[in-house]
């Protein structure tokens, strides 16, 4: 299990929500564990431990493999939303009171804090700048913020005008996220300077998730949408409702998985945006899709975590936890690990090889 890793949101830098291992069902609860508050925060995972937020206003390890708590880090004010970003040792989060957080995985030993200039509710993701391994997170001071991972130095900072509420994906030298301001920006790693802005006709709650020259996302203005950053246009869109999306897409070579709030899951062609299939659950899904192999987990906010066979769209297995799951799941060492608003974090085993 030394080997486990789901190290940030969606997993990868490119947010593309794919995990690598098997997942098989029935998935079968290993263990719960009960915090102060709603738990909105997705789970980082790195070897034996997990790190997660939650509403309570702390971020709290856990052993991957009991559920035993190993420390907690409690922020004085405000909830953890954000998830955690475990990267060489330390674990990275943001928080309603503004600050980014680097503290010692080992220990939750405060490392340094830098201070937005208002609430963060994405994931803090990261990219090589420079010499410096650079801490990227959005901000409701309508700023991406690149921090020196080592220092918490501020290396850059781009201003978009409106809150960012996501997640910055990072993909060959471009932070791309989407916005408030109804738009998904490119930017260069380097020094933050805009490469490309491209106008996606609403708000973008969610994040990013990104493939080559490619970024896909979610919007209020109730569509997918598909962008080029290099041509710096929207090249397909997918409507189905008249209900937003909030979550982020996952993505493989050939398809596009995301979550709505017209209670269903969605796979559409990557290439074109044809609707593929779409698997109906009881309540909105903000909760961002995971792909392992040939299975799709994912919450909802009707209490239910389900298993989808990515293929089909076929219902494959479903645990009712009872209050709404719109954080994202999290998958490593054949554990799903998920929060719900009920307060606790359930860590689900995959089953055994027949």
């Amino acid at each position: 299990m030394a080997d486990a890793s789901w190290p940030m949101f969606r997993g990868t830098q490119d947010l593309a929500g794919v995990a690598q291992g098997t997942l098989r069902e029935p998935l079968k609860l290993r263990w719960s564990f009960k915090t102060g508050g709603p738990v909105k925060s997705s789970a980082a995972i790195d070897g034996n431990k997990l790190f997660v937020g939650s509403d309570d206003g702390s971020v709290y390890a856990l052993d991957l493999v009991s559920g035993k708590p190993l420390w907690n880090f409690k922020t004085g004010e405000g909830g953890v939303e954000s998830s955690p970003l475990a990267l060489d040792g330390a674990v990275y989060f943001g928080a309603e009171n503004g600050s980014l957080y680097a503290l010692d995985a080992a220990t939750g030993a405060l490392r340094w804090k830098y201070a937005c200039g208002d609430k963060i509710l994405g994931a803090p993701n990261w990219a090589p700048c420079g010499t410096a391994k650079g801490i990227l997170v959005g901000s409701y001071d309508n700023k991406v913020h690149c921090v020196d991972a080592a220092t918490g130095k501020r290396l850059w900072a781009y201003d978009t005008g409106n809150f960012v509420n996501g997640s910055p994906a990072f993909a060959e030298g471009r932070v791309v996220f989407g916005g408030c301001d109804a738009k998904i920006h490119a930017l260069a790693v380097a020094d933050g300077k805009l490469l490309k802005e491209i106008e996606a006709g609403a708000y973008i709650a969610g994040s990013c998730a990104v493939k080559g020259r490619f970024a896909y996302a979610g919007h209020y203005g109730n569509q997918v949408v598909c962008a080029d950053l290099e041509a710096g246009k929207i090249v397909w869109s997918f409507a189905a409702s008249e209900q937003p999306f909030f979550s982020t897409p996952a993505l493989t070579e050939t398809r596009v998985l995301i979550g709505g709030r017209d209670r269903k899951i969605y796979c559409l062609e990557r290439e074109t945006g044809k609707l593929v299939w779409a698997f109906a659950t009881k309540g909105i899904v903000d909760s961002s899709p995971v792909i392992c192999g040939e299975r799709v987990v994912c919450g909802s906010n009707d209490g239910r975590l389900y298993l989808v066979d990515l293929a089909t769209g076929k219902p494959l297995w479903s645990y009712e936890i009872g209050k709404a799951l719109t954080a994202s799941p999290a998958f490593a060492a054949g554990v799903v690990i998920i929060g719900s608003e009920d307060g606790s974090v359930y860590a689900f085993e995959t089953a055994a090889k027949q």
